[in-house]
């Protein structure tokens, strides 16, 4: 039985299709717009449909972006002969946070994965290798830590590593605050191969 009219129904249905959104918060979203003043309704449309108008891949690293290219790649205080490369423009906004990288990056959208019919030619891997013609110094790989991460990285690696470049994977290992003996083994093996001198 719906208890709702037709159109609150529609909204919940098409809200509860996001990723993470469930039906009780699909529930909760629709009728908090429903009560938002019509200006913020009418902005908040306005910014889906005028984002999903206006944003494309950046020409150079392929994250999102309104522009040809995107503010990183666009900077001329970033240091484009070193290419960190991520799964998705999530990871890359991450390593932003930090404030400490200072080069630029190359977004895949995905990574290697035979048992979802995931191959190289399925993310943006020839794109990376066209960046490597010109004068970069050292790729960082900054896959995730899964299966499919990791088989990335040693795909892009080997892929690399006969032209010279500098290749190296970011270390994993231990997080902050986490107590020794609820972490994996593998975990524990890669933050003790991952040391460094103090």
């Amino acid at each position: 039985m719906n208890y709702y009219s037709s159109q609150i129904s529609k909204l919940i249905e098409e809200l509860s299709r996001l990723p993470g959104i469930g039906a009780k918060t699909a529930q909760r979203l629709a009728f908090y717009i429903i009560n938002m003043p019509q200006d913020q309704v009418n902005n908040l449309s306005q910014a889906i449909t005028s984002a999903k108008a206006n944003v494309r891949y950046c020409k150079e690293c392929y994250t999102l972006t309104d522009n040809e290219f995107c503010p990183i790649c666009a900077s001329d205080k970033r240091d484009h002969h070193t290419i960190m490369v991520v799964e998705n423009p999530r990871d890359l906004a991450a390593y932003e946070k930090t404030g400490r990288y200072e080069g630029v990056y190359h977004v895949l959208h995905g990574a290697i994965s035979p048992m979802l019919g995931i191959g190289p030619d399925e993310i943006k891997l020839k794109e990376l290798i066209v960046r490597l013609e010109g004068e970069i110094k050292e790729v960082i790989i900054a896959t995730n830590s899964s299966l499919e991460g990791e088989t990335t990285a040693m795909y892009i690696s080997k892929l690399i590593k006969p032209s010279g470049i500098k290749v190296s994977r970011i270390a994993s290992g231990v997080p902050v605050g986490g107590d020794l003996e609820y972490i994996d083994e593998v975990t524990l093996l890669r933050a003790l191969e991952g040391r460094v001198e103090l």
